[in-house]
């Protein structure tokens, strides 16, 4: 199936898929999850938090550039590990190495890929980049590979579906280390971020719920009682801890 699909010389013994997420540019999170004949390998799934300096908020070129290349630098330094395999018995079965890599994007994000992949001299990895379909419609996700002519396959086509799980699992992987992030960074800020309530605010709920994780907790409706805070504000707190970003 896959194979024939996409063309590949073998089927892919790993392949790693991408994903980045970023709320209004702030945490900005990548992602790689990892899947081989037997289905996905948590333990070698990998987080990235994003660091370029003067990355543009929400930029998703610059974002997986940044994550392709540390992961791929990190890569060709460590050859040894790479063919050796690294010592621990779960690993021993699973190349270091994706035969396939799978990004979320279009022809652009594919164009972006293929050039870090050229610079690196990188010929052996296979590269798809899932597009949506219109409205984020699953079942019409166009797929680009370099050199080829766009895919889109039918609704039902097993490859399909197979890529689809591929990008749910590392776009939920990364939604969940995003929000980790999120929570410990309102912890660190106590409550500093929500946008539009001020210290007395935060004052306040604080005195109310008496610690941030029941204010985390607490429903719009709960939120909405305590002095001072507006339904308009409580629907801004409740949302601000509990949207899904991305």
């Amino acid at each position: 199936g896959l194979v024939t699909t996409l063309g590949l010389p073998q089927p892919p013994r790993r392949i790693e898929v991408y994903d980045n997420s970023h709320i209004q540019g702030t945490n900005a999170v990548g992602a790689m999850i990892v899947a081989g004949p037997d289905g996905f390998i948590k333990n070698q799934y990998r987080k990235f938090n994003i660091k370029s300096e003067g990355l543009t908020p929400g930029d998703d070129y610059a974002m997986m550039r940044e994550v392709l290349q540390r992961r791929f630098k990190r890569l060709l330094a460590a050859p040894s590990e790479a063919e050796a395999g690294s010592p621990r018995a779960d690993d021993e079965a699973v190349p270091q190495w994706p035969d396939l890599v799978v990004i979320d994007g279009g022809r652009g994000q594919l164009n972006a890929a293929k050039e870090i992949f050229d610079t690196l001299g990188l010929t052996q990895v296979s590269l798809l980049a899932v597009a949506k379909g219109p409205d984020r419609d699953a079942g019409r996700e166009t797929l680009f590979m370099p050199g080829r002519e766009a895919i889109k396959l039918e609704p039902r086509d097993p490859v399909l579906y197979f890529i689809q799980r591929l990008r749910d699992e590392a776009h939920r992987f990364v939604i969940g280390s995003h929000r980790k992030l999120r929570k410990k960074d309102i912890r660190e800020a106590g409550l500093q971020e929500i946008p539009g309530i001020g210290p007395s605010r935060k004052r306040a709920l604080l005195h109310h719920f008496g610690t941030l994780k029941e204010i985390e907790r607490a429903s719009v409706a709960d939120l909405g009682k305590v002095p001072g805070v507006s339904a308009e504000s409580a629907r801004k707190i409740f949302e601000f801890f509990h949207t899904q970003p991305g």
